[in-house]
């Protein structure tokens, strides 16, 4: 089943957010990417992988993948945070927080959680999703 996946990563988390989308290029390929400007052009220039690009996070991409969550269109959220230096400028964690919880979208703001939520995916553990479309 295909998915919607959106990803973000603050400035400082960027680097590992290219990392692990090589590493789980496979898996990405087979789903629809969502990402803010910047975050999506740097990994689709180290995968290939093809990334639907809204603006920079700080420039109202933020707010367009909210909108997405709250329209019930993004599957999985991938949020690769900075805790202890976000800068202004960066995407703010609260709304999209919110939203997942709202709309039970499954979030994942460290590798850790990200690679347990990428192979569930990949094993079709994530199919409830449907019920929620």
């Amino acid at each position: 089943m295909n998915m919607n996946i959106g990803l973000i990563a603050h400035d400082a988390r960027k680097k590992l957010m290219q990392n692990f989308c090589i590493a789980y290029r496979g898996i990405l390929s087979k789903h629809n990417l969502y990402a803010t400007g910047t975050t999506g052009r740097l990994v689709e220039e180290v995968t290939n992988l093809n990334i639907h690009k809204y603006l920079a996070g700080h420039l109202g991409g933020e707010q367009q993948i909210c909108s997405e969550i709250e329209h019930n269109q993004i599957d999985l959220m991938i949020f690769l945070r900075d805790p202890l230096s976000p800068k202004k400028h960066e995407p703010s964690v609260k709304n999209i927080f919110t939203l997942c919880d709202m709309h039970n979208i499954p979030l994942a703001t460290n590798l850790a959680t990200a690679e347990l939520l990428i192979k569930s995916l990949d094993r079709g553990e994530l199919e409830w999703r449907e019920i929620y479309k």
